[in-house]
Formats: structure tokens, C-alpha cells, sequence
């Protein structure tokens, strides 16, 4: 009797130890979703700068469902408006993303629109083929839903993204430069105005230095700067209320010489080893 009893209760431990690990192996997989439909209503496609406070465009998506095996997602998802010139299959280096988490639309003002397509360096007062969609996914992962394109015909007004240099000119000062810190640098150490948007420098850099850009000699502001060896975001100063100076630009880590560019449309400037 005690041998049965014992092959019982083993019996029914293994049976207990079986179910549980067919527990453990039950997961959550990712089943699919459904392409989020896009559709736009654009009010104005000929922007201009009396017009910056209308509304330009209103786009409104369909919700893609992610699907799990253990049901519809409850997590939150995230949604980029995308936006390229038509042709590039979004896939051109100046690609604008606009973040839109949780919201199934969006819309945006004539300046706001107009500033995306600043970003994207797009000459002014021209009509320009653009393409839009939406790129949906969860947040942290890596699961991915784009929705249809919409192309449309639109022309940007000339505007900036960084206030432009106000006296016309551009000069390098700091320790990387050979004048040190000054805000009376030389001749030698001003800007090419490739345009009102547009200046660059080649310069000589060694590495463990810093730089900035000034526009009125004697001055310290206007005063840009930056916070990468390489380019990124211009930061600035203008001396108005709440402005702080902006970080000084780092000199590359390898020593040579470099043509350094900033665009005032874009707000970005740029390293470039000679």
C-alpha cells in the first residue's frame, strides 16, 4: 500500500512540475497590425509669411491594431509624421520627423509647416514636390508600421531656423584659433558668406581646443556655438532676456584642417575634414 501511495504522489508531482513549465513556456508573441491609412487636408500650399498663424494642413490616421497572441496591445503608440522631398523614398539624410505620441492626428499651423520644410533646405519661394506617411510603432520596440504616402505641391517662404548673422559677417574666435579668446578677431579668421543663410571657414584645428562664431567685432554677442566636434545644433545668444551663451564648439580629435559651414535655415553646421 505504501508503494502505491509513493507512486501516486509522485505521479501527481510530475504532472504539477509539467503543467508548470508549460505555464513558463507560454509567451507573448507579436502577431502583426494594420497598416495605418493616412489622409491629409491641406488649407494652404502656397505659404507665405502674413499667413504664419493659419492653419496649413490636418492629418488624421487610422490606428494599426498591433496585435499580440494574448490580444490587442494596451501599450501606447508612438507616431512620426514623415516627411521627405518626392523621390528620396524617405530615405534622404535631411528627413524631417515630427514625433505625434498616442494621437491619431495632427495639424499644423503655416509657419510650423513651413519651418519642417526649412529643415529640410528646400529653396524659398519655390514650389516643391513633397511626400508624407506615418510611422507607427510601440515605444522601446522595434516593431514598425508605415502608412500610405501623400505627395503635395508646396511652396516655403524664406525663414530660419537660428537668427542669421544681423551686421552680415562671421568671425571664428577661441583658444583653437590662433588669436585666442578675443572678440576682435582678425581678417583671417572671418567666415565666406556663401549667402544671407550660408557662411563657412577652412581652419587649421588641433585637438583639447574650443571655438565660437561672432558677428559684431568688439562684441561677445551675437555669439553661436555648438556642442560636437563633428556639427549638430547651432546654439546662440542675441543678449535678449533668458538667453544664455551657448557651449563652445570642441575642436576635432584628430589634428588637419577643416571646413567648418553653418546654415542659419537649417540650424545646423557642419565639420568637414579637408
Amino acid at each position: 500500500m505504501k508503494n502505491i501511495f509513493k507512486l501516486v504522489f509522485l505521479s501527481s508531482l510530475l504532472a504539477t512540475a509539467f503543467w508548470t513549465c508549460k505555464k513558463d513556456d507560454i509567451k507573448d508573441y507579436f502577431k502583426g497590425g494594420t497598416d495605418p491609412v493616412l489622409t491629409a487636408s491641406f488649407a494652404e500650399s502656397t505659404l507665405v509669411t502674413g499667413d504664419a498663424a493659419k492653419l496649413a494642413v490636418t492629418f488624421s490616421w487610422t490606428n494599426p491594431e498591433f496585435q499580440f497572441t494574448t490580444g490587442v496591445s494596451s501599450q501606447d503608440v508612438v507616431y512620426i509624421l514623415q516627411v521627405d522631398t518626392a523621390g528620396s523614398n524617405f530615405s534622404n539624410p535631411a528627413i524631417q520627423e515630427v514625433s505625434i505620441p498616442k494621437d491619431l492626428g495632427t495639424s499644423f499651423t503655416v509657419k510650423d509647416l513651413n519651418t519642417i520644410l526649412t529643415k529640410l533646405d528646400l529653396q524659398e519661394n519655390v514650389v516643391h514636390q513633397l511626400e508624407f506617411r506615418i510611422k507607427a510603432t510601440l515605444a522601446g520596440s522595434v516593431v514598425v508600421l508605415y502608412s500610405n504616402v501623400i505627395g503635395a505641391s508646396i511652396t516655403p517662404y524664406l525663414d530660419v531656423a537660428v537668427p542669421i548673422p544681423p551686421t552680415g559677417a562671421l568671425y571664428m574666435t577661441g583658444d583653437g584659433t590662433a588669436s585666442g579668446w578675443t572678440n576682435a578677431p582678425p581678417s583671417t579668421q572671418q567666415c565666406v558668406k556663401v549667402s544671407n543663410t550660408e557662411y563657412y571657414i577652412v581652419a587649421t584645428l588641433a585637438p583639447g581646443f574650443y571655438y565660437k562664431f561672432l558677428s559684431t567685432l568688439n562684441q561677445w554677442q551675437p555669439q553661436y556655438g555648438g556642442s560636437s566636434d563633428t556639427g549638430g545644433d547651432i546654439g546662440y545668444n542675441f543678449a535678449l532676456p533668458g538667453q544664455t551663451d551657448p557651449p563652445a564648439m570642441p575642436t576635432p580629435a584628430v589634428a588637419g584642417s577643416y571646413k567648418i559651414t553653418l546654415n542659419f535655415k537649417t540650424g545646423k553646421y557642419t565639420v568637414v575634414k579637408q
